[in-house]
């Protein structure tokens, strides 16, 4: 096996800003000059949106060329392999049949395992130097899946009121998950959709730094409309409007990713 190395987005609150930093992170690595697999495992598509038009999504959501039929199926990823637009950047797109997974999931053998079985011949393959995958906000089977396919785990925050509601939870999966794949790591907590005039991003950086072992990353995402255009434009914001604040930061973040994924 190759030195590839699978990293998951992963929060069970929703709006945290997982997918648009799992894509940018994604395409800040091209950036870099690496090679990297995208894998949206989310039924709401956002990571395959942010690549492919709204017609190009439904179109793989409704044919074959699916995650929810490679899972399905117990297929190797390779086959369902899209090339996006940016040189260096494949996709495998998600499916709102992915509502359906969990269901699937419950008669296989070994269930926990059917994607990192999937995911063998691309790793083995050598082809890319980061494969990541975007989970779903919920926690269960399918995430379980994501997890112990993964060599490291990204937890990205918000910085609002509500933001770390729900962390405690992730964490206590992430203990449940680690029990079946021990190797996985928790590369750390990125912060979202920061409003440094606001209380609440001071309040949520003191808790977060209060808690053990939990690394956080020193880039912050402020908002920034751009995000927003990019997102309607099927773009990454470092590729929509390189200048922009956000751009500056996601590429900020993504060197840090590299610093810690090579260690």
């Amino acid at each position: 096996m190759g030195d590839t190395k699978v990293i998951c987005f992963a929060n069970n609150k929703g709006g945290s800003g997982k997918s648009t930093t799992c894509s940018n992170v994604g395409f800040g690595l091209t950036k870099l000059g690496y090679k990297v697999l995208l894998v949206d495992g989310d039924m709401q598509m956002n990571l395959t949106l942010s690549f492919f038009t709204e017609e190009e999504a439904l179109g793989f959501a409704s044919g074959n060329q699916n995650l929810y039929h490679a899972i399905r199926n117990q297929n190797d990823l390779e086959h369902y392999v899209q090339h996006t637009r940016y040189e260096g950047l494949d996709l495998i797109p998600s499916s709102t049949l992915m509502s359906g997974i969990e269901y699937e999931l419950f008669t296989k053998w070994q269930r926990e395992y059917i994607l990192k079985k999937c995911l063998r011949t691309v790793l083995e393959s050598g082809e890319y130097d980061y494969i990541l995958i975007d989970a779903p906000p919920t926690l269960g089977g399918w995430v379980m899946n994501i997890l112990a396919a993964s060599h490291f785990l990204i937890i990205p925050v918000e910085a609002s009121p509500w933001g770390l509601f729900g962390l405690a939870n992730m964490f206590e999966f992430l203990s449940e998950v680690k029990e079946i794949t021990p190797d996985l790591k928790l590369m750390g907590i990125a912060v979202t959709k920061v409003d440094t005039r606001k209380n609440y991003f001071k309040q949520t950086l003191e808790t977060l730094r209060e808690m053990d072992d939990v690394h956080l990353f020193d880039t912050y995402i402020r908002v920034d409309s751009s995000i927003e255009w990019a997102q309607d434009n099927s773009q990454p914001v470092i590729s929509f409007k390189q200048s922009s604040r956000s751009a500056q930061e996601y590429m900020e973040l993504t060197k840090e990713v590299v610093k810690i994924a090579s260690r």
